[in-house]
């Protein structure tokens, strides 16, 4: 394989190894710092590899987004099955601090850009995180889907404001406290 480097590259998952120097590239410049070009100079390929896994920037950021909510259905999974008493509680303190500390991956997780509907990977992985809250929150019961839904909102409103510095934090306070706090009152 040639690459942009004088050195011979060989890498035996080219794919994961892009994805995560995007999520690198990402996180530290934003979605407008992320090419495919800038990104296989990075890892070192040659400019058209990253090409045989994503065929365009969109299929890499959707691809981005869903390695993102399958990261955070994961957290958010073993937070439920490691906090048997307020569970609901925990798995939305979890979903904040997601939120604030993967920034720019919490953003495009959620943009409407990428159009969830016009990309099943996408919204399948996205489901999925919402069938981990939904289940805690009763979601199969009578006002369930209702409970699930005024949950999310809550966590995903008040991930929101802190990430656009609307809530502002005191000298001295600590974020995860006020974070449980908040989402305690259910």
């Amino acid at each position: 394989m040639s690459t942009s480097s004088n050195a011979p590259y060989h890498h035996g998952n080219l794919r994961q190894a892009l994805l995560e120097a995007a999520l690198i590239i990402l996180e530290r410049d934003g979605e407008a710092g992320l090419g495919l070009r800038d990104l296989a100079r990075a890892v070192g390929v040659s400019p058209a590899a990253p090409y045989r896994h994503f065929d365009s920037r969109a299929a890499l950021l959707e691809a981005l987004a869903v390695t993102g909510f399958q990261r955070f259905t994961t957290a958010m999974t073993d937070v439920a099955q490691s906090h048997p008493g307020d569970v609901l509680t925990a798995m939305g303190k979890t979903y904040v601090l997601f939120a604030l500390n993967n920034t720019a991956l919490f953003r495009l997780m959620f943009s409407p850009q990428l159009k969830r509907d016009n990309r099943p990977g996408l919204r399948m992985a996205a489901d999925a995180a919402f069938a981990t809250l939904s289940l805690v929150s009763g979601g199969d019961t009578p006002g369930g889907r209702i409970a699930a839904l005024a949950a999310w909102a809550r966590v995903h409103g008040l991930a929101v404001l802190l990430l656009d510095g609307q809530i502002a934090i005191e000298a001295g306070e600590d974020i995860e406290a006020l974070i449980t706090e908040i989402v305690d009152k259910h």
